[in-house]
């Protein structure tokens, strides 16, 4: 454990120089509205690559893959690291086609809006918001867990810290400076895979091979396999994961922030791939740490299992880890806080909020986000879980919204398509079991071994887009 002196002084050098780093790129430069919220075609491919990279690699990866190879295996981390990934492919094809139709855009709203109307569009910025600030109070509270695991810090102290730096350089400087923080950020990340391969080097390649492919020794006697990366029967979780994650990922508007913001479509296509590949091997990395912990012996909450690995790790390496913690948390939330100032003053407000409307947005984001992460601290559910409510109500949405590239899909189609995709996952559950089973599945999508339930996650995805094509059909038939 890190000696709590020198965990607040690690914690305040770190936010200093994020806030300096800010406060350098904002001073003395004029933004506009538009800039402030879309850095519109700045940005080279490598700048777009890592931004996209950092902001999506937020401090929960430190603790979701990881927490799911334990429970899930080799095939769940396969499926959560392609879900990481495969958003990024999408945002490369999709990117440049909405980038064309909505060429003043700064958020997958205003190409709703366009396309499908007023109305879809406040349903799409309210979906966006429910993700973001699920991801925004998950990372508050992986970011306060590990502070205190590794210097025994209140969990509120960094919480509360992080939040002020980095509304201080968001409020500033807006999009731009998100994207030049995320290049710094980005490398160390980098810098921490090196670390761990190396690590795992060290401690020897056979013998960690052995702890991930062995079960976790004490649930075999209860007849229950965790981890072992010998382990097929978790296909089924795994490709849940791959269509839930990848669907709410659409719904990050930082991404699609980062798609006005590059210089032109090649920019943002070659961008979208160097993240796609680099989260990719993150996940994956992350996640059969976590079969190897799995492999050593069960934990009390497993959600901790890269840090349980690394408990023992001389003081030096655990504070570099701790500084790693705060970069993190710091890119993913500056990333989500311009974005939902975007959804809030383009979308929800239809535009009417200008500049300094939108700064005192930004900053009415973090009282909430505290409060939240406060309040579902304690709580039983994982951080992973968490993120599995929201991936459920965007995969409910996803295709109805990407449907509409078609011109025979109608914007009524589309509203009732997304809605019905909710009830068709009350009707699943309804089938199989029973309505409250149904019910349950809305706010708890997992099945009997609490991983993700690929059925309940196909069944808001088929049902939205049959009913959206349904709907539209009728639609133009009347017409």
């Amino acid at each position: 454990m890190i000696e709590s002196s020198i965990a607040y002084i690690l914690l305040l050098a770190t936010l200093v120089f994020f806030a300096w780093l800010g406060y350098r790129e904002s001073v003395g430069k004029e933004l506009d509205n538009d800039g402030f919220l879309s850095a519109r075609g700045s940005q080279n491919w490598i700048m777009i690559g890592l931004s996209l990279f950092a902001s999506g690699m937020g401090v929960w990866i430190l603790f979701g893959p990881s927490e799911v190879g334990y429970y899930g295996g080799f095939y769940d981390v396969i499926g959560y690291a392609l879900s990481s990934a495969t958003p990024f492919l999408l945002l490369a094809y999709l990117g440049p086609l909405i980038r064309k139709l909505t060429p003043e855009g700064v958020t997958l709203a205003d190409y709703v809006r366009q396309r499908m109307g007023r109305t879809m569009q406040i349903y799409v910025g309210v979906i966006s918001i429910i993700y973001m600030f699920t991801f925004m109070f998950a990372e508050y509270i992986a970011i306060g867990r590990a502070v205190e695991f590794l210097s025994g810090i209140d969990s509120l102290v960094p919480i509360i810290a992080i939040a002020l730096v980095t509304t201080f350089y968001t409020v500033m400087g807006g999009l731009p400076v998100s994207i030049k923080t995320d290049r710094i950020q980005a490398f160390f990340i980098v810098w921490l895979i090196g670390c761990i391969i190396i690590f795992i080097f060290n401690e020897g390649i056979n013998s960690t091979f052995d702890d991930a492919k062995a079960y976790t020794p004490e649930d075999l006697e209860y007849g229950w396999k965790h981890g072992s990366i010998s382990d097929y029967s978790t296909f089924e979780a795994g490709l849940a994961l791959v269509l839930a994650i990848t669907a709410a990922e659409m719904f990050s508007q930082g991404n699609w922030q980062r798609t006005w913001a590059s210089e032109d479509d090649n920019s943002l296509q070659k961008g979208a791939l160097l993240a796609s590949g680099l989260c990719f091997i993150a996940v994956l990395l992350f996640g059969f740490l976590g079969t190897t912990v799995a492999g050593r012996g069960s934990l009390s909450d497993p959600s901790l299992s890269f840090f349980e690995l690394i408990r023992d790790y001389p003081e030096a390496i655990l504070s570099m880890f701790l500084v790693l913690g705060i970069a993190l948390v710091c890119s993913s939330v500056d990333t989500l806080q311009n974005a939902v100032v975007a959804v809030v003053s383009r979308d929800l407000s239809d535009s009417q909020l200008g500049l300094q409307e939108a700064r005192y947005a930004a900053i009415a984001t973090v009282p909430v986000a505290i409060i939240l992460a406060w309040y579902f601290a304690d709580d039983a559910l994982s951080v992973f879980r968490i993120f599995l409510v929201a991936d459920l109500f965007a995969t409910a949405t996803v295709l109805p919204i990407f449907l509409s590239l078609s011109n025979r899909i109608t914007s009524t189609g589309s509203l009732v398509g997304a809605i019905f995709g909710l009830i068709s996952v009350v009707i699943y559950g309804t089938i199989i079991s029973d309505l409250q089973t149904g019910i349950n599945y809305l706010t708890n999508p997992v099945n009997d071994f609490g991983l993700a339930n690929l059925w309940v996650f196909v069944s808001a995805l088929v049902g939205s887009a049959l009913v959206t094509i349904a709907v539209s059909e009728f639609e133009n038939s009347q017409s």
